[in-house]
């Protein structure tokens, strides 16, 4: 971004390309935001869907994994169930946000990107 012969960096130019990053950030968040994934666990007896933004959607429960004599089981399933989705959330915002998160000065690695409004990112 420096003119040729030496000259100050173009600092419109520079304004720009922050300005599209951060349209780039919004729209990856947003898409995030609308993208459902699915965890399990107990072979499939227990499915959490979960978006990349980190929120619960649903839970279902196989009949199969009710035992009223072992609960804890299916408790163990359930919170599975949830890592297992949050996990697949997580790598698919670090997939989606990565890209735009070096950009904005990130280098090779991940950048702390609790402050861009992700829950669950820290």
């Amino acid at each position: 971004m420096v003119q040729p012969g030496g000259g100050m960096p173009d600092m419109q130019a520079i304004l720009q390309q922050a300005q599209q990053m951060q349209q780039q950030l919004v729209a990856a968040q947003e898409e995030l935001a609308r993208t459902e994934v699915t965890g399990t666990s107990g072979g499939g007896l227990v499915k959490a869907t979960v978006t990349g933004g980190m929120e619960l959607k649903s839970l279902q429960i196989d009949p199969k994994a009710v035992d009223p004599e072992d609960t804890e089981t299916l408790a163990d399933h359930d919170v599975a169930a949830v890592r297992d989705a949050m996990s697949s959330a997580q790598k698919l915002t670090e997939e989606k946000l990565g890209p735009v998160a070096g950009a904005l000065g990130g280098g090779g690695g991940m950048p702390d990107l609790g402050g861009l409004g992700l829950p669950g990112l820290k």
